[in-house]
C-alpha cells in the first residue's frame, strides 16, 4: 500500500481526534478538529453501527497514521513486538517510539513526524556519529542523535537551533542545547507515551 499523500486533516476528522500530523498548526484554532467535528464526506442521515472488527481496524489505522508507517512496516514492527518479552501492545508502541524519525520529532528537531522523516532522508541526522538516512532505523538506549556537518549548514538548522529551547523534549530523551545533540536515556514506558491509542484493539486485530 502506498503512503497517503492527501490532506492529512481528513485523517484527524475521520479518527475524531487530533493526530498531530501538522505540527504546531494542530494547537491553533486553524486545526480541522477545532473547526469541523464531523467526519469528511457527505453527511449521513443514519449512523451505521461499527462492528468489532471495524473498531479494531480503525485503531490500527490510527496508530499507523500517527507514526506515518506503511502497512508492511507496521506488520514487521508488530511481529518484532510479539517476539520480545513483555506485553505485546507496550512493546509495539515502544518500537514505534524508538524509530529514528519519531526520535527526531520528539527531540524537537522537527514540527511533525513527516517533517522529521524528510530531515532524516535528506541525510542531515547522525546516530552515534554516523550519518543515517533511514527513518525506520530503531534507536536503542544510549544512542546519540546529532546533525551531520552538511545538515548544520542549512537554513533549516539555523531555524531549529534558534527555536529549540521553547520546544518540548520527551521525558525519555535528553538534549544538549549547545551542541544540538540528543540522547536516548531509555526506551519509554507506556505512561511516557502520550498518544491516545488502545493497543489492546490492535493486538486483537492481528490475532484474528
Amino acid at each position: 500500500m502506498a503512503r497517503y499523500t492527501g490532506p492529512v486533516c481528513r485523517l484527524c476528522r475521520r479518527a475524531g481526534q487530533k493526530l498531530f500530523l501538522k505540527g504546531e498548526r494542530c494547537l491553533t484554532p486553524k486545526c480541522a478538529i477545532e473547526r469541523r467535528h464531523t467526519p469528511p464526506g457527505e453527511p449521513k442521515t443514519r449512523r451505521r453501527r461499527v462492528s468489532e472488527w471495524g473498531t479494531q481496524l480503525r485503531e490500527k489505522q490510527k496508530a499507523r497514521q500517527i507514526y506515518g508507517v506503511l502497512e508492511s512496516q507496521f506488520r514487521k514492527h508488530f511481529a518484532e513486538a510479539r517476539r520480545r518479552p513483555g506485553m505485546t501492545g507496550e512493546n509495539l508502541l515502544r518500537i514505534l517510539e524508538s524509530r529514528l524519525d519519531n526520535v527526531v520529532y520528539r527531540l524537537g528537531f522537527a514540527d511533525s513526524r513527516s517533517q522529521a522523516r524528510q530531515v532524516v532522508r535528506h541525510g542531515h541526522i547522525t546516530v552515534n556519529g554516523r550519518k543515517t538516512d533511514i527513518p525506520s532505523y530503531l534507536t536503542r538506549a544510549g544512542a546519540i542523535i546529532g546533525w551531520t556537518p552538511q545538515g548544520r549548514k542549512t537554513d533549516y538548522f539555523d531555524i531549529v537551533s534558534a527555536d529549540i529551547r521553547r520546544r518540548r523534549v520527551a521525558s525519555w530523551l535528553a538534549l544538549d542545547y549547545d551542541t544540538m545533540e540528543g540522547r536516548v536515556i531509555a526506551l519509554p514506558e507506556r505512561t511516557e507515551i502520550d498518544i491516545r491509542v488502545e493497543e489492546r484493539l490492535i493486538i486483537e486485530f492481528y490475532s484474528r
